[in-house]
C-alpha cells in the first residue's frame, strides 16, 4: 500500500520537511541579498552624485576668490546660494577650526560650549562617511596657493534612509514570516490532534460492536457441550478477545485525556515481556534490568504498554528476528525515571536519527510510519515525559530512552 504521506509526485513531505525548509531558507536568503546588492547599487550611484554636487559647490567658492562681477553675481545665484539638502562644515586645514556650516541645524538652547560640542560630533560624523573636499585659495587665478578649506559633508537623509530600507525591508518580512510561521505550525498542530483524536475515538468505535459480538460468541461456544473437552481453544479466543478490549481501550484513552496512576515500572515492563516472548520469534531474547525493582512512575497502563510494544517491535524488525532487547530501568533524577530500551540491530543512520518520531518515517516497506509518532504522543502529550534516541550505531543497535514522572 503507498505510503499516504506522500504526494502524488511520490515526494515524501514530511520526511524531508528539513530539506523543503533548507530550500525555502536559501531561496528567501538569496532575494535578500539581491535585494540588498541592488539597493546598494542604487546607493552608490547616489552617492557619488552627491560626491559631484560638493565637488562642484567647493569648486564655485573657490572661484568666486577670483571671478569678475558678473561671473560672481552668476555663481552666487545659481550654484552657492541655493539651498543645498546636504549638511556641510568648512574646515580650516591651517587651525583645525570650524569656519562655517551649512544645513545643520543646532537647537537654540544650547549654549556656545554646548554648540560648539555638537559641531565636533556632526564633523567625527562627516568624517567616517566621506573623504573632504579641498577649496583652495588663490590671489588670482594661476598664483600660488594663499590657504586651504576643507569641506565636510553627511550623506543626504534620503541616502541613509534608502542605506537602510532593505534591512528594515528585511526585518519586517522576517517577522511576519516568523508570526506566519508560528501560526501555521499551531494550526497545522492543532489539525494534527483533531485528526489523531478523531481517527482514535472512531476506531474504538467501529471495534467496540464487533467486540461485544465476540464476547457473545465465546460464551455461547464456552456452553455448547461438544466444547467441554477443548477449553483450551475457549481459553485461547479468550485472550484474543482481551486483547481486542486493550486495543480498544489504548484507542479509547488517546481520543479523551487518560488518567495517570502510580505504577511500578519494572512489574508492567515484565508483564509485556511476557506478553511479547511466545509472540515474537524464539531466536529473540530478552533481558530486563532494574536498578531498584520498586520504582514507580505516573502512567497509563495500556497506553504505555503500547508504547514498549511499538518499540519492541520495532527492535526485533530491526534485528531480523534474530537477537537481544534489553530492558533497563533506574532513576534518571529527583522525580524522573528512566526506561532504555536496547537492540543489537542495524541502527539507524546519523542524518535520519531526528526524523524518526516524524509522520511517514519508516524503513519498512508497507509501513506507514506512524507507530514511533504515536509513541512520542503518547509519552510527551499524554504522560508529560519525553523520548528520545539515546543512542544508535550502525550495525550495533539502538537505544531509546523514556524519561516519565514519579
Amino acid at each position: 500500500m503507498q505510503n499516504p504521506f506522500k504526494g502524488s509526485l511520490n515526494i515524501d513531505f514530511y520526511t524531508n520537511q528539513s530539506t523543503i525548509k533548507y530550500i525555502v531558507l536559501v531561496v528567501a536568503a538569496i532575494i535578500g541579498v539581491g535585494s540588498i546588492i541592488y539597493t546598494t547599487q542604487l546607493v552608490d550611484v547616489l552617492k557619488e552624485r552627491e560626491r559631484e554636487n560638493i565637488k562642484l559647490w567647493a569648486k564655485a567658492v573657490e572661484f568666486t576668490t577670483t571671478a569678475d562681477g558678473a561671473s560672481l553675481n552668476f555663481i552666487t545665484d545659481n550654484i552657492i546660494r541655493p539651498d543645498n539638502s546636504l549638511p556641510v562644515i568648512i574646515l580650516d586645514s591651517a587651525t583645525n577650526e570650524i569656519l562655517t556650516t551649512r544645513n545643520i541645524e543646532i537647537d537654540s538652547s544650547l549654549n556656545t560650549i554646548q554648540a560648539e560640542d555638537f559641531l565636533k560630533k556632526a564633523l567625527a560624523q562627516m568624517k567616517t562617511e566621506n573623504d573632504p573636499q579641498p577649496i583652495l585659495f588663490r590671489d588670482r587665478p594661476g598664483s600660488k596657493i594663499v590657504s586651504i578649506q576643507y569641506v565636510y559633508f553627511r550623506n543626504s537623509r534620503l541616502l541613509r534612509q534608502l542605506s537602510a530600507y532593505p534591512y528594515i525591508q528585511l526585518s519586517v518580512i522576517a517577522i511576519f514570516a516568523f508570526i506566519a510561521y508560528l501560526a501555521f505550525s499551531y494550526s497545522r498542530k492543532a489539525e494534527q490532534n483533531r485528526v489523531w483524536v478523531g481517527l482514535a475515538k472512531e476506531t474504538a468505535h467501529q471495534l467496540g460492536t464487533p467486540l461485544s459480538s465476540l464476547m457473545a460468541w465465546v460464551e455461547y461456544l464456552r456452553e455448547l457441550p461438544q466444547m467441554e473437552n477443548r477449553q483450551d481453544i475457549i481459553t485461547e479466543l479468550n485472550k484474543d478477545v482481551q486483547r481486542l478490549e486493550m486495543i480498544t481501550s489504548r484507542f479509547s484513552n488517546i481520543g479523551s485525556d487518560p488518567t495517570l496512576k502510580n505504577e511500578e515500572v519494572f512489574e508492567v515492563i515484565e508483564g509485556i515481556v511476557a506478553y511479547l516472548k511466545p509472540r515474537v520469534s524464539s531466536k529473540v531474547s530478552f533481558v530486563i534490568d532494574a536498578d531498584a525493582p520498586n520504582l514507580t512512575a505516573k502512567m497509563n497502563r495500556p497506553l504505555f504498554e503500547w508504547v514498549i510494544e511499538n518499540i519492541v517491535k520495532n527492535g526485533i524488525d530491526a534485528m531480523s528476528g534474530i537477537g537481544k532487547i534489553t530492558i533497563n530501568v533506574g532513576q534518571e533524577s529527583e522525580g524522573m525515571v528512566f526506561i532504555d530500551i536496547a537492540d543489537d540491530g542495524k541502527g539507524i543512520a546519523k542524518g535520519k536519527i531526528k526524523e524518526v518520531f516524524k509522520p511517514g518515517f519508516t524503513t519498512k516497506k508497507r509501513g506507514w510510519g506512524l507507530g514511533l509518532t504515536l509513541v512520542k504522543r503518547i509519552i510527551e502529550n499524554y504522560h508529560m515525559g519525553k523520548i528520545f534516541v539515546k543512542s544508535s550505531q550502525a550495525d550495533v543497535g539502538t537505544v531509546f530512552r523514556i524519561l516519565l514522572k514519579n
